[in-house]
């Protein structure tokens, strides 16, 4: 073979070698880089309170009436001796004998022809639970499902009562509860008129899509006798607390009234006709019809001066709210935990139960006011409010009730009870 033709022969090698090297090169304006080749997708896993479950058998069911943890456990391979020290053990998270019929469970099982429990989670309540781990080493631990908030709008009109109008426009009636503790210094819900009307703007809770029940009233406007009353949630360094659109607290020094009552049975009179000795004589008080043992609340801050029985009045509480204001609570069942003489109470304390000690012809609370000494009508008491929002917070505050109002006043209120607005 001549010089010429080794040229040749070695010129096409090395023009196929560059051909090759350069297709195998990769070129960075229209190729995927090697870094994006290797990225791993993460796996889609199902879980169920923080646990993979994907080989797991899940079991869910409702605690039966009277059936024990060991009741549920024996079913699924767990032998007396691990669920006596599971109960031993958990006492220090959660005593498994308040289990309660009615709770959902979760059992988790390994997919064997006879599956065995590999944990037990029983929910506590809607939002909170306990993790039985019965693998090797026993573990307990609470945990707590995520929650999510709503905020949302409601208006109603009442003919009959609060209550009955949230029911009628399918609101939580509890909604109801709340409105009444922050009205309870201003209105009194028994004696609300058919044609008041209420709009609120409130929170609603949530755990994985079903509602749990209401969180924060951030809002709200009672009509109640043709006189709007607002109130807005304001929080500030010393806590967060209601305000009327004045910046003045919705709380006052005295509740209204001591109790949840049922009925007032009868009023404040120098000349009524006494149930029992059929007589006519002064009656100080007021008295609230309602059921034995019914928590009675001190109106206000103050001590105790007198916690004993005392004839016909039966067993008294009173009060020394301040050198001006005194209150007594009369035919008490029994007295309220650490009530005596001389101790101290704060607005909102138990300091009885409602009984029918003494003279009285049924259960209910004789509740009398007493200002410098001498006695008063309580439903006509009318109590100095409580502070107000701090001025270092005042422009804060009133950007606030500018925002709540707007949107307050922007709700309409339903044509009649059997409608509710809600967003």
């Amino acid at each position: 073979m001549n010089k010429k033709r080794v040229i040749e022969i070695f010129l096409l090698v090395t023009a196929a070698a560059l051909i090759i090297i350069y297709a195998k090169t990769p070129n960075p304006e229209n190729t995927t880089s090697l870094t994006e080749e290797l990225i791993i997708k993460p796996v889609d896993h199902q879980m169920e309170y923080g646990i993979i479950t994907d080989s797991l058998l899940v079991i869910k069911d409702k605690v039966k009436k009277n059936q024990f943890l060991a009741d549920i456990l024996l079913n699924y391979q767990v032998d007396y001796k691990d669920i006596d020290n599971l109960a031993k053990r958990s006492k220090e998270v959660f005593d498994v004998r308040r289990i309660r019929a009615g709770n959902n469970y979760t059992i988790l099982c390994n997919n064997d022809s006879l599956p065995k429990a590999c944990y037990f989670i029983y929910e506590n309540s809607p939002t909170e639970y306990i993790v039985f781990d019965l693998r090797d080493s026993l573990h307990i631990h609470m945990g707590k499902k995520d929650i999510e908030t709503r905020l949302v709008t409601t208006s109603g009109l009442i003919n009959s009562s609060l209550w009955n109008a949230m029911v009628d426009n399918h609101s939580d009636p509890n909604l109801a509860n709340e409105l009444s503790e922050i009205y309870a210094w201003t209105i009194d819900f028994f004696g609300i008129q058919k044609g008041d009307s209420y709009k609120v703007i409130y929170e609603e809770l949530y755990v994985e899509g079903e509602p749990i029940g209401i969180g924060k009233v951030h809002a709200a406007l009672f009509n109640h006798a043709d006189f709007d009353y607002y109130s807005f949630y304001f929080v500030s360094d010393s806590g967060g607390d209601y305000y009327d659109d004045e910046a003045n607290s919705m709380r006052r020094t005295f509740l209204k009234a001591p109790l949840k009552f049922k009925r007032i049975s009868s009023r404040f009179s120098y000349n009524r006709l006494h149930p029992v000795l059929k007589k006519r004589m002064p009656h100080t008080g007021v008295d609230y019809a309602a059921d034995v043992g019914t928590p009675v609340h001190s109106v206000g801050d103050g001590e105790v001066v007198f916690a004993r029985k005392k004839g016909a009045n039966g067993n008294i509480v009173k009060v020394k709210h301040n050198g001006t204001y005194t209150t007594a609570y009369l035919h008490l069942s029994k007295f309220g935990k650490g009530i005596k003489e001389g101790s101290h109470v704060k607005q909102g304390d138990v300091i009885g139960y409602v009984g029918s000690t003494g003279r009285s012809t049924g259960p209910h609370l004789d509740f009398r006011f007493y200002r410098n000494g001498e006695p008063v009508d309580p439903l006509k008491v009318k109590s100095p409010p409580a502070k107000p929002v701090d001025s270092a917070y005042l422009d804060q505050y009133k950007l606030l009730v500018k925002e709540y109002q707007l949107k307050l006043d922007s709700i309409v209120l339903p044509a009649d009870a059997s409608f509710a607005e809600v967003n």
